[in-house]
């Protein structure tokens, strides 16, 4: 692979970057600042260097991808799209956070090497050192860790014929370019998709709106187990079903069988089922990169332990995105994150915690509210919080309506600490994150007449009082709820009603702050205990609500 070094400022070179030409002629490079890792979270951590003043000459990003980072959630939606595909510079960061497109040339701007195709096999954090796969050694004063995470391969376990031909795996560029080839050369052929997480699902919308025959296999009892509820994983897989995408779960891959030039053709199922196969898409998941830092500092929970500064425990070396165990302020719990979201919001925290060390200044601990969204066909959801406790669903999740949007709570001692939406606007989205984070108290607790009020009632009316305050009514009468629960079908008698509008303007007035508050189409659900299904040390990919996002 030809390696790729953006000039870093518009004047030559050695005016900067005495080094920046130079391979192997020149032993050693030298920057005050280095990010390892070209995704999202190097693109972000970018961004706020420059806008805490970067001087030129000062920061590198490296990266063993050949392009300026970019918003990897666009490699499984409209990268593979039939017609309008995505390609770059279009999703180059920080769009899919509705920011400035950076493109090559604005790191030449502000002076920031962009060193790419450039693998780093081999760091010693005590001498500040990092050598590629070249042999080039680059010295640093304070590292960034942005490694990401690898997929998991089928290749990984043993299993028989994974290494076949048109197997693939979705995580870099390269990889998409891989499988738009190979959509193109098996046109209306034969889809199997692997795995049930975020990479299947949107995988299998994508396959079938390249018109293919798709089949999803996963092992678990529902899709997205690790977040949705059978209940919410219902509507999905009944959706994807009228689409015409056979769903088959409580089963794996065992085998793959290919033709004579190497081409994978079957694929064998524990179950002792056989698919046929054009083309095989595997999304089981993924593990954190950090081989590279083993022993050298302290880790956590499968990944890089940091505080909320994003500090790990090596002096002047940080860790961010997927590769990061970090404090989890708002439920007082260590965590670690694969998402888009966290990804940027981390990279910009620890910046801004490096230049505020510099200056003599303080900042606050990073404090993320968990985000997760989706999008496939014509569906989007959102979901923020912590999907413990109870949930309650509302709304409508029939797969066959036309427009579905229905939502879930998740109830906690007393206490919303999650909300899924499905079908939101921009502004019942932001409503219902408001509500997560306030992680107010439900109706369902502190009522002396609880015994006469059924859990679903209350969520109702909670519903509608947020929805009313959302649309601008900061003190909704009953016959505005009335109103607005009857719009959606769902009606309660005049004494309850009453009764339950005086407990619920005390608890929903707490989530909104007195504004604008929480959303949804009310039509509640009894509350379900909370499921259980064994988890793994693996995590999808993240992929979000936009084109680019």
């Amino acid at each position: 692979m030809t390696r790729h070094v953006y000039d870093a400022h518009p004047f030559p070179a050695l005016l900067y970057f005495p080094y920046i030409r130079s391979t192997k002629s020149m032993a050693e490079k030298y920057f005050k600042y280095v990010i390892v890792g070209g995704g999202v979270a190097a693109g972000y951590a970018a961004r706020e260097f420059a806008k805490q003043g970067v001087k030129p000459g000062e920061l590198a990003i490296i990266s063993k991808e050949a392009v300026a980072p970019y918003e990897r959630p666009a490699l499984s939606k409209a990268y593979l799209f039939p017609e309008g595909a995505a390609r770059l510079p279009g999703f180059h960061v920080c769009v899919g956070s509705g920011g400035e497109r950076l493109l090559p040339e604005w790191y030449t701007e502000k002076g920031i090497a962009l060193i790419l195709s450039t693998e780093i096999v081999k760091a010693n954090l005590a001498s500040k050192t990092l050598i590629s796969a070249a042999g080039e050694t680059f010295k640093y004063q304070i590292l960034i860790i942005a490694t990401g995470s690898t997929v998991i391969r089928l290749t990984d376990f043993g299993v028989q014929g994974a290494d076949s031909k048109n197997i693939f795996y979705l995580r870099e560029i390269d990889d998409a370019d891989k499988l738009v080839e190979a959509i193109k050369a098996k046109k209306n052929g034969k889809a199997v998709i692997v795995g049930g997480g975020y990479i299947g699902l949107e995988l299998g919308a994508v396959m079938k709106i390249n018109n293919f025959d798709v089949s999803m296999v996963y092992p678990e009892p529902w899709c997205m187990p690790r977040l949705f509820t059978s209940d919410i994983a219902a509507f999905y897989e009944g959706y994807y079903e009228n689409k015409e995408i056979k769903i088959i779960k409580g089963t794996v891959a065992v085998g793959f069988t290919a033709d004579a030039n190497g081409e994978v053709k079957e694929v064998k199922l524990k179950d002792g089922r056989v698919l046929e196969a054009d083309i095989v898409v595997v999304g089981v998941g993924g593990r954190p990169l950090t081989l590279l830092f083993k022993a050298q500092v302290e880790e956590d929970k499968g990944g890089i332990k940091t505080d909320g500064f994003f500090k790990t425990s090596v002096p002047d070396v940080y860790a961010v995105g997927d590769v990061a165990t970090f404090p989890m302020k708002l439920y007082n719990e260590i965590r670690r994150v694969e998402h888009v979201d966290h990804a940027r919001k981390s990279a910009e925290q620890a910046v801004k915690a490096i230049c505020a060390s510099e200056e003599g200044k303080s900042i606050d601990e990073y404090d993320y509210l968990p985000f997760f969204y989706s999008r496939a066909f014509d569906l989007s959801w959102q979901f923020y919080g912590d999907n413990v406790g109870e949930t309650v669903l509302f709304g409508d999740s029939n797969p066959k309506s036309p427009k579905p949007k229905f939502g879930s709570y998740w109830i906690k001692d007393g206490k919303v600490v999650g909300v899924f939406l499905e079908g939101g606007t921009p502004e019942e989205n932001k409503a219902i994150a408001k509500v997560a984070r306030s992680a107010f108290i439900s109706a369902s607790c502190s009522c002396r007449s609880r015994a006469f009020l059924s859990f679903s009632e209350k969520m109702k009316v909670v519903a509608a009082y947020l929805l009313a305050v959302l649309g601008g009514n900061q003190s909704p009468s009953a016959d505005d709820l009335k109103d607005i629960l009857g719009s959606v079908g769902a009606e309660t008698d005049d004494d309850r009603f009453e009764l339950l509008l005086s407990q619920v303007k005390v608890v929903a007035v707490a989530a909104t702050g007195g504004g604008g508050g929480g959303a949804a189409a009310p039509a509640a659900a009894e509350p379900k205990k909370e499921e259980k299904v064994e988890e793994k040390e693996e995590s999808d990919d993240d992929m979000g609500f936009s084109l680019f996002d």
